[in-house]
């Protein structure tokens, strides 16, 4: 046989689909220390988002609107059910939570200066209110989280808002965690731990089991805030036509729904990869239940979970919701995963934006970090600044897609204004599957 049909007959190597090389080093990782991988950020899996859905813009059939001349309102008004005094928000998007401890102080300051410039609202996190982020915020949003972290009734009161953690889209159903290294002097003082120790919060909240119990520490919360604050209930998506049902009748002013790609400071990579459903198949069984109750834009729906761009936020709004939530693209506006810092990334083992060991604390970015060598490195007046026009940008696009369908205000958007390019969007989002009138599953087909 010659050199030539030894070289024909034989089959070149050919990798597993199952067993690709992330799945082999993941395997390798776990055999060699019997402990799960711990990572910060959300999903890395691709899975159906609203890249999927495209808007249909007005050409005979609807009537477009002048860019330059005629408006496009964006503000919203969260926290009208109950509350005195609800939050009245120039933009439908805001900060969500990441606590002080996950991220350094000077990064709280800047998503606080950020979102005041932009007329919005930013989010404590676990771990308590800062100075620098109260003093930095127009509107701040208070989290009360099964820990209890931080929390005192007169921090409640000097927040504009306070938001209920059920859970978040990253781990459904799990805890907190903040890992020792992170765990500094000031860190320690507030959340009353003791220095260099892990931090694992309880995944359910110790004072209720259920709606009736919750609707009890929701009055409770409205007594010590003299009945001023909206009380916003936040939930990992999972099951939100039910979630989202008890929610209204626990009594909550608003309902912040975050999907599978939401992020987090640091959990199991099991976790993050295989708990929870994508934002995008979350909204309208949401809507749904808002609508079933006849709650619909009275119990406000904040979405959040992977949001990137205006496109994001119109098509969101469009499926329902009043406003959404970002928190990583927030971080990537500050300086998150930045490659002017590709050289020390790259000692770190990684490149920039893979960085994702938000849990060790050496993040050259100085954003999730307490080491005060690394924090100095953000300056928090001009990262505010860099997330303002982030935000300026998003909802520029935002309304540029919505007077292209014929809307003079953002949540004018609606289903009608949507088509889906696959069957799972089509299916998930309950939109037609573009040039069709299909939608997989509804009654009829």
């Amino acid at each position: 046989m010659t050199e030539h049909q030894r070289n024909w007959l034989g089959t070149p190597p050919r990798k597993s689909a199952t067993f690709d090389d992330a799945t082999l080093a993941e395997i390798r990782r776990a055999a060699a220390t019997g402990i799960y991988d711990i990572r910060g950020g959300g999903s890395k899996r691709r899975m159906p988002n609203f890249d999927d859905l495209l808007l249909l813009g007005a050409s005979m059939s609807r009537y477009p609107l002048e860019g330059y001349r005629e408006k496009c309102g964006t503000e919203v008004v969260i926290g009208s059910r109950f509350a005195k005094k609800p939050i009245k928000l120039s933009i439908p998007i805001t900060i969500s939570g990441m606590s002080f401890g996950s991220l350094s102080a000077n990064a709280k300051e800047a998503l606080g200066r950020g979102a005041s410039l932009a007329g919005t609202s930013t989010t404590t996190g676990d771990g308590g209110m800062t100075p620098e982020e109260r003093g930095q915020s127009k509107y701040l949003v208070y989290q009360y989280l099964p820990s209890r972290y931080g929390m005192n009734p007169d921090d409640l009161r000097r927040a504009d808002a306070i938001e209920i953690v059920i859970g978040q889209g990253a781990k459904p159903g799990g805890g907190g965690m903040l890992l020792g290294q992170k765990i500094s002097d000031r860190v320690a003082q507030m959340r009353q731990l003791p220095k260099g120790i892990d931090q694992r919060s309880a995944c359910r909240h110790p004072d209720w089991t259920g709606a009736d119990d919750l609707e009890v520490k929701i009055n409770e919360l409205r007594e010590i805030t003299d009945w001023e604050k909206p009380i916003y209930l936040k939930i990992g998506a999972s099951r939100p036509y039910f979630d989202v049902q008890l929610a209204v009748k626990s009594g909550a002013d608003a309902i912040v729904l975050d999907g599978m790609q939401g992020g987090t400071a640091a959990t199991q990579e099991v976790f993050i990869e295989h708990v929870g459903i994508p934002l995008l198949s979350a909204i309208r069984p949401a809507v749904q239940a808002l609508q079933d109750l006849g709650m619909h834009r009275k119990v406000q729906l904040i979405v959040s979970g992977g949001i990137r761009n205006g496109g994001d936020v119109a098509k969101a709004l469009a499926l329902g919701a009043d406003a959404v939530g970002i928190g990583t693209a927030a971080l990537v506006a500050l300086g998150d995963n930045d490659p002017r810092w590709e050289a020390e990334y790259n000692k770190l083992g990684t490149t920039a934006g893979c960085y994702d060991d938000w849990h060790e604390g050496k993040d050259p970015a100085g954003i999730t970090t307490q080491t005060p060598a690394l924090m100095e490195r953000l300056d928090p007046v001009a990262a505010g600044r860099r997330l303002a026009n982030y935000l300026k940008v998003l909802t520029l696009e935002a309304q540029t897609l919505a007077r292209a369908c014929g809307k003079n205000h953002l949540h004018n958007l609606e289903p009608e204004d949507l088509v889906a390019l696959t069957m799972e969007a089509a299916a998930m989002a309950r939109v037609p599957l573009a040039g069709t009138n299909w939608i997989p599953g509804s009654p009829g087909f």
